[in-house]
């Protein structure tokens, strides 16, 4: 089936699409153009190699550019040079990461540009395929280049580690490849490691955005609270794109609703949603559309000009693009937490719901009072890892390497983000639609009411107290859903 497969050609992959073969439930395939455009950018490095110097190829790397690697010994050095590189630390990044990891740098190779053997794509499409895994070492990376974790992978094809295989993640040799010695660095000069979980991060992201919109808008039903603030007229007055998409959305959320609001003027949390919520809609927008670029680009270092017929030795190593735009979007994406917190705590309110305090089953009852407290403990990790990873600074090898951006650290804050993220949507999906059960209450109709029955189709409808942390995992796992199915 289509659907199942997916064709890397080297210039149209998306976020999505490196989610889903993260995921490992799809068939990878290399496409024609991707193998012979891989296979140009090959025969022109090694014809140029043999007429100038190349990084990499023909000198050392990092300080020792300026050393020559000597003909008789040119087999050895590159073999050499992954040895010595394949040095991370700490524990293993998670499959799903590895996954997006091959499938980016399969990509990158079939762009054109990395020189490498074009004979390496069906050997990364195989390991895919079979399911198997590099030993990937969580730290070694800065956002200049997964030197480790590709060497480590490299290693793998050249049979020297094992591939890690199974539920087990138990050692597995997998297909074997001879990587020239000549095409080493060509192989780990790439971000693959950092884009990969990027590209995951920012799936992620993008549907967590489009499920807070939702959750907003039933806890605004649950509270009565006033349709004004998403009136066209407001944001034509000050026609942000972010802001006027999340009100527009707003209102097809309550279309069907038309009961007259409680308040002249709710707070902040339901107020000033489409102003708060719509830059991390555009933040969550633009990183995508970075990481989209970038593993799309022949990003390497040196850039094999097969037009030219000559290297470039160039800086499109360096991920500051996305490093920034992560960071941007994780400081929006607490802005928008703080506010759903604040709707949280709304609904915990009887002012705002006429229900007892904390929703409890009796007016002694503690309800939903420790979603508060969940809800906060999330967002302090959102706000702890909100601080911008390119505020970092590094002098390396011996101070010819004297920057770095860190993107490889934002991409890692960024998959940390989302998931407490996750958990603190979920604390408000629990809230509001407990609320609504309790009055009794439903959306007339549209995607709000969609919304709402698949929340009570998972949700547990008992309101004495009891122990909530499986509505909330409940909560949390729905929101894809949310997003996907009811989000205008």
């Amino acid at each position: 089936m289509e659907n199942s497969r997916i064709v890397i050609n080297g210039t149209s992959l998306t976020c999505a699409q490196v989610t889903r073969a993260a995921q490992g439930d799809v068939t990878i395939e290399v496409a024609a153009e991707g193998v012979k455009r891989a296979a140009a950018a090959w025969r022109v490095a090694r014809d140029v190699a043999a007429e100038q110097p190349v990084y990499g190829r023909t000198t050392g790397v990092g300080a020792n550019r300026v050393v020559d690697v000597e003909w008789e010994d040119s087999d050895a050095h590159g073999l050499r040079l992954l040895r010595s590189h394949a040095a991370g630390a700490g524990p293993l990044i998670a499959p799903e990461i590895a996954r997006a990891m091959l499938t980016v740098r399969l990509n990158q190779i079939a762009a054109g540009g990395s020189g490498v053997d074009p004979d390496v794509l069906a050997a990364l499409a195989d390991a895919l395929n079979l399911g198997l895994l590099p030993p990937v070492p969580v730290y070694g990376a800065i956002g200049t280049g997964d030197l480790t974790a590709l060497a480590s992978t490299a290693l793998c094809l050249l049979g020297e580690r094992s591939w890690l295989a199974g539920t087990d993640g138990g050692p597995e040799r997998g297909p074997g490849f001879t990587l020239r010695s000549a095409d080493a660095l060509a192989f780990i000069s790439s971000n693959a490691a950092t884009l990969g979980e990027s590209a995951l991060a920012v799936t992620d992201l993008r549907t967590l955005v489009a499920a807070s919109t939702v959750v907003a808008a039933l806890s605004l039903f649950a509270v009565r609270g006033s349709e004004e603030p998403y009136a066209p007229a407001v944001h034509e007055a000050c026609p942000h794109p972010g802001q006027r998409e999340v009100a527009t959305a707003m209102r097809t959320l309550l279309a069907f609703e038309h009961a007259s609001p409680m308040r002249i003027q709710d707070p902040y949390g339901y107020r000033a949603f489409p102003q708060v919520h719509g830059p991390a809609l555009e933040a969550a927008q633009y990183a995508e559309a970075v990481v989209t670029r970038e593993i799309n680009a022949a990003a390497e270092n040196p850039l094999v000009d097969v037009a030219g017929r000559t290297v470039w030795h160039n800086g499109n190593f360096h991920t500051a693009y996305v490093g920034l735009a992560l960071d941007a979007a994780r400081a929006a994406l607490f802005q928008t937490m703080a506010l759903s917190s604040a709707r949280l705590g709304t609904l915990a309110e009887p002012s705002f719901t006429g229900l007892y305090p904390f929703q409890g089953a009796t007016e002694a009852s503690s309800g939903i009072m420790i979603l508060e407290y969940v809800a906060h403990s999330a967002l302090a990790d959102v706000r702890r890892l909100a601080t911008p990873a390119a505020l970092g600074s590094a002098v390396l090898s011996r101070g010819v390497e004297e920057h770095a951006g860190f993107s490889t650290q934002s991409a890692r804050a960024t998959t940390e983000t989302v998931a407490a993220y996750r958990i603190g949507l979920g604390c408000e999906l629990v809230a509001a639609t407990r609320a609504l059960r309790m009055q009794g209450r439903a959306p007339a109709g549209g995607p709000l009411k969609a919304a709402y029955d698949l929340a009570t189709a998972v949700m547990d409808p008992r309101v004495e107290d009891r122990p909530l942390d499986a509505d909330i995992a409940l909560a949390a796992d729905l929101l894809p859903r949310l997003a996907h199915e009811c989000a205008p």
